[in-house]
Formats: C-alpha cells, sequence, structure tokens
C-alpha cells in the first residue's frame, strides 16, 4: 500500500476561479482537492443541472494530475440545523436573508443535490458541518435543561433524515466535522451524536485535531475511538499558549491576535502530535486522502501550504509488513 493522498481543502481558497486553485494546488505539491461547493471556484447549482460544467471540472482536474475524493459542504450544512441566526446571511443566498424558514429549506436542498453532483464527480464522501439548535445553550446558565439538549439531537436526526436518504440513493457518506459551534464538537457530543445515527452508516465524522486540542481532548485517543466512523481526515494545526491572561474561549478576539489563548498554526508549528496520528490511522488501515486544511493567520498562504504539503508527505509513513523481531526469531 503506498502513502496516502494529500489533498488541499479549498474552503479557505474559494476567491479563485476553479482553473487557478488546480494551478496552485499542484504547484504547491498536492494531489487533489477536498472541493467547497461555493465561491468563485466552483457552482453547486451548475454542476447540477449542467453536464457541460461536470465535464469542464473533470477536464480541468486532468489537466492538472488532480483527483477530488471529498467534497466540502460546511456553511451549507450549517444553515440546516443552526437557530434563527443574522450570521447565516453570510452563507445563503441572498433572496434568502433574514429568513430563517427560507435559509433552511435552501440548505436541505442543497445538501441533497450535493450528494447527486457528488456522484457525477465520482466522489464518496461529503464533509461539512450540521450546524447546532443547542450551541449557544453550551454554559449551562441560564441553566440548560438535559430535555433542551436532547431536543436538540433530535431535531438535528429529524432534520438530516431526508438528506442522508438522498445520500443513501447516490451511494455517498456524509463526514460531520466535529467542530465548536455544531452539535458535536469534543468527544462526548460525537459519542452521542454517533448513538442518535446509529441506524445510518452513511452519517460518520470527519477528524480535525485542531479543533479538540485546544480543549484537551487528546486527538489521537479521540481517533482511536471512533476510527470505524471516520470518514475524512483534515490535517490542521493548533497551539495552545496560556500565560496567565488569555484564555480558552478567545476573549473575543479574532484568530491570528496573540492576545488569544489558541490559534490555528500550519502544520508542524503547533502542538498537535501527527505522528501518533498517522500510527492510528496505520492501526486501523485508513488508507484514504489527508486534507490540508490551510488556517493561519500569521503566515503567508501560499508558502505555508506548501510546506504543509510537504509535511504531510514526510509524516506520513507507511506501517510495517514484517514484526521487527521477525529476523532473529528463528535461527535455524
Amino acid at each position: 500500500m503506498g502513502k496516502r493522498l494529500v489533498t488541499l481543502v479549498t474552503c479557505q481558497w474559494s476567491d479563485l476561479p476553479f482553473e487557478e486553485l488546480c494551478k496552485t494546488a499542484k504547484q504547491m505539491g498536492y494531489d487533489g482537492l477536498e472541493l467547497a461547493v461555493w465561491g468563485n471556484a466552483f457552482d453547486l447549482d451548475k454542476a447540477y443541472e449542467d453536464d457541460n460544467y461536470i465535464k469542464f471540472i473533470k477536464d480541468t482536474l486532468k489537466k492538472y494530475d488532480l483527483v477530488v475524493p471529498v467534497l466540502a459542504t460546511h456553511i451549507i450544512g450549517q444553515c440546516v440545523s443552526d437557530l434563527d441566526d443574522p450570521r447565516l446571511n453570510n452563507f445563503a443566498p441572498a433572496s434568502c436573508a433574514n429568513n430563517h424558514e427560507k435559509i433552511h429549506a435552501w440548505a436541505v436542498e442543497s445538501m441533497k443535490k450535493a450528494a447527486v453532483v457528488a456522484k457525477k464527480l465520482g466522489v464518496k464522501v461529503i464533509s461539512g458541518f450540521t450546524g447546532s439548535p443547542i450551541w449557544r445553550y453550551l454554559y449551562s446558565f441560564p441553566q440548560t435543561p438535559e430535555e433542551m439538549v436532547e431536543a436538540g439531537f433530535k431535531k438535528v436526526r429529524e432534520d438530516w433524515l431526508p438528506i442522508l436518504d438522498v445520500f443513501k440513493e447516490n451511494g455517498v457518506k456524509f463526514a460531520l466535522e466535529v467542530h465548536p459551534g455544531e452539535i458535536a464538537f469534543d468527544y462526548y457530543s460525537a459519542k452521542r451524536i454517533l448513538e442518535t445515527f446509529k441506524d445510518r452508516p452513511e452519517f460518520g465524522l470527519t477528524f480535525d485535531p485542531s479543533h479538540l486540542l485546544w480543549q484537551g481532548v487528546t486527538p489521537h485517543v479521540y481517533l482511536n475511538d471512533f476510527a470505524d466512523r471516520v470518514y475524512n481526515i483534515h490535517m490542521k494545526d493548533a497551539a495552545v499558549r496560556l500565560d496567565g491572561r488569555t484564555g480558552l474561549l478567545g476573549s473575543h478576539i479574532d484568530f491570528g491576535d496573540l492576545r488569544r489563548g489558541w490559534n490555528f498554526r500550519s502544520l508542524g508549528h503547533g502542538d498537535v502530535n501527527f505522528e501518533e496520528i498517522i500510527r492510528v490511522l496505520n492501526a486501523h488501515n485508513y488508507y484514504g486522502n489527508l486534507s490540508v486544511e490551510w488556517e493561519d493567520s500569521g503566515m503567508e498562504r501560499i508558502s505555508g501550504a506548501t510546506e504543509a504539503c510537504a509535511f504531510v508527505r514526510k509524516v506520513d509513513f507507511e506501517p510495517s509488513n514484517v514484526k521487527f523481531d521477525d529476523a532473529i526469531s528463528n535461527t535455524k
């Protein structure tokens, strides 16, 4: 088994037109893309309606010798199960602005379209968010009763079952990126959402260590426990820097500011132990792609993402096919 493909999550690169995105990714050393379905790079509705557009996407990928094993639908999925929030106007079409019912309906239909588009492109996994009707109640004051939490998980199930039906019809899996702001954001909330969807194997997880690390969750322990439902891997780093003034909740200070208690960092510049992650992936025979999600407000993105690609190739060692002491175990 050869080394895993190294792909680039394009959520942070969706300002680029598709061909420029492909050219840039190839120049930085990537094998493919985890392709975000919004922005200048990709038009989900056009891909759903126009097979000539699908041909353009495939032809351009072939031109640059790239593959797309995963589609990313994060900003769409966020609108499915979030409560009414004016910030969702940044994600939904202008025609839906300030109308929560329209935003929700658009998100549900767009997620269904994404499954059809994935099948057209030969993609088997869609990563993304679910949104959460209870995230804003995380700190239990005013007190958050268990009944409210249970209702939140049930609502996510009700919202997503019709979407998952379409995913199943098209042979596509959904991989929720466990992340603050989602129904699942740490170890036990991930365990709970998997139990909520235990009868729907098409619902799984995207593993991203950067979101676990600053919460105090050990990424490779989490990965080992949930490996059978992890359908996608994000390679992303974070650094925790608590200096007596800083806190883990961020103080309403934007990413990149050194006054924050933690920040995302380019791969190899933070605190994530990627060697342990690779060892867990090897132990569970995971040979899917490794997607670099590059987020570092303190570093120029081309040089940073180029270095990150090289970092993944270096850290992604292959498992042994022999026991190290086999050569000395039999002297005959």
